[in-house]
């Protein structure tokens, strides 16, 4: 293949719990889903690489039945204490898109992230449904709008992501 130098974009599948070399057999999916999984899969030199970012959710989720462990579920309810969004939204919007299972919500699984840390090695972090920590951040527009509680969630994910860095 003739190299053009223009930038791409990979997408991941999964979380990094689900690798079948690194989740928990049998809930695992049927590929590493580790980016350098991703990169081997399109024929991709590591040292291409520029940036990886690594997406968390506020609340880890797993599919209705038996789709793996979680560490300390959730309620719906819960999360709409915590959060301000009623239940019936929160149950609405987590359902699988083929099957309409309802998702099973969970606490927010500190050692998966420095597992997934240490596996991808992110150059950034995205957090997706700040919302569900206060309904107020969905109005934010910069970091400096999120609620306090959100802002000290964050500065924990980032510490705790990257202090591995620090030991090599």
């Amino acid at each position: 293949k003739k190299k053009k130098n223009k930038r791409i974009r990979l997408e991941g599948t999964q979380g990094t719990g689900l690798s079948i070399h690194h989740g928990s057999y049998p809930w695992v999916t049927s590929r590493d889903t580790t980016v350098s999984g991703c990169l081997a899969e399109a024929g991709i030199s590591p040292t291409r690489v520029r940036k990886v970012i690594m997406v968390c959710r506020t609340y880890p989720i797993r599919v209705g039945g038996n789709s793996g462990p979680m560490r300390k579920k959730l309620s719906w309810a819960e999360i709409s204490r915590r959060s301000g969004i009623s239940v019936a939204a929160l149950r609405k919007a987590e359902r699988t898109t083929n099957t309409n299972t309802l998702r099973q919500p969970g606490e927010f699984e500190w050692g998966l992230l420095r597992t997934a840390a240490e596996l991808n090695s992110p150059t950034d972090i995205a957090l997706t449904f700040s919302d569900y920590i206060d309904i107020k951040n969905r109005d934010a527009r910069r970091f400096d709008q999120l609620t306090q509680p959100t802002i000290m969630f964050i500065e924990e994910i980032e510490r705790v992501a990257m202090a591995f860095f620090f030991f090599f």
